[in-house]
């Protein structure tokens, strides 16, 4: 193995521990070297130049933020994503093993490592469509970045963006400018993906997340069927704000229940961000 291909293998490994270490917030660090210089800040990058770095038939790396495991791909069509492939069935195992055995539409926050450039993104992870390669993965699976679209509906995936921010750390920053309305529909997502820390960073009262956490794990599908809002000007004003919703809520093995439920949203002054009051929504809820 040359030196060159050596600082990769060692770039990659370092980054796994990096990210979780510093919980996975936005970084740069100054690493030069003569051969083979590297850039340790996660990048937004829009879809528009990612397409370009991308091109089809192109191989690269995708880390996995939460689990730090990582694998190879290679993209093999889209116009307005990646539609990618495992390389090997190595590769696929890992990707499995990313998805807790069993493939899922959920989106996961992922960095796309190429040409030493670390690209925040977001994949899921269910094999559809056509495959070419020998690899034990039946079809390809979709990698959004910034401004990439859904086929079907020629759409930004909300799902999508959020874990883009995920991945570049930029998640709190974001929720920081969120109306209460948004946040509401973050929850939602957070509760459909099963992304634990998006949804505590919906939350008041981390201290308390973990019986939260439980009640969420139980909750199969969460919809929003009616949404009453009131003026976000007259909520400018506020720092508590009452919204009744109509939900529809499947629980493992309870089936499905259509209720009213009413978020109560706080903050602590008029310049900081909205939260979801838990212990309010957990009685809500159980």
């Amino acid at each position: 193995m040359n030196r060159k291909k050596c600082y990769k293998e060692f770039f990659v490994i370092f980054i796994f521990i990096f990210v979780l270490m510093l919980n996975h917030s936005v970084y740069a660090i100054d690493w030069e070297d003569e051969e083979v210089p590297i850039n340790f800040k996660i990048e937004i990058l829009p879809w528009e130049i990612v397409n370009n770095i991308i091109p089809n038939k192109t191989t690269f790396t995708i880390i996995d933020i939460e689990t730090g495991l990582s694998f190879k791909v290679q993209r093999r069509a889209g116009s307005h994503h990646v539609d990618a492939q495992p390389l090997t069935k190595d590769d696929t195992q890992i990707m499995k093993k990313i998805y807790h055995n069993q493939w899922s539409w959920k989106r996961r926050a992922i960095i796309v490592f190429i040409n030493n450039q670390m690209i925040a993104a977001s994949m899921n992870g269910m094999p559809h469509g056509a495959g070419s390669l020998q690899n034990g993965f039946p079809g390809h699976f979709c990698i959004h970045f910034y401004g990439s679209l859904t086929h079907r509906l020629k759409n930004e995936d909300s799902a999508h963006k959020l874990m883009i921010l995920k991945a570049a750390g930029k998640l709190d920053e974001y929720l920081g400018t969120v109306s209460p309305y948004e946040l509401i529909r973050i929850f939602t997502m957070a509760i459909n993906q099963g992304d634990q820390k998006l949804l505590s960073m919906t939350l008041s009262n981390p201290d308390h997340s973990n019986r939260f956490k439980k009640l969420a794990e139980n909750i199969t599908y969460f919809g929003v069927e009616d949404f009453s809002r009131q003026s976000l000007e007259d909520a400018n004003g506020l720092i508590f704000l009452d919204v009744p919703v109509q939900v529809k809520i499947y629980k493992e093995g309870k089936g499905s229940e259509s209720k009213n439920i009413h978020f109560m949203i706080r903050r602590e002054g008029l310049t900081d961000r909205w939260f979801i009051d838990q212990d309010a929504i957990y009685e809500a809820l159980r």
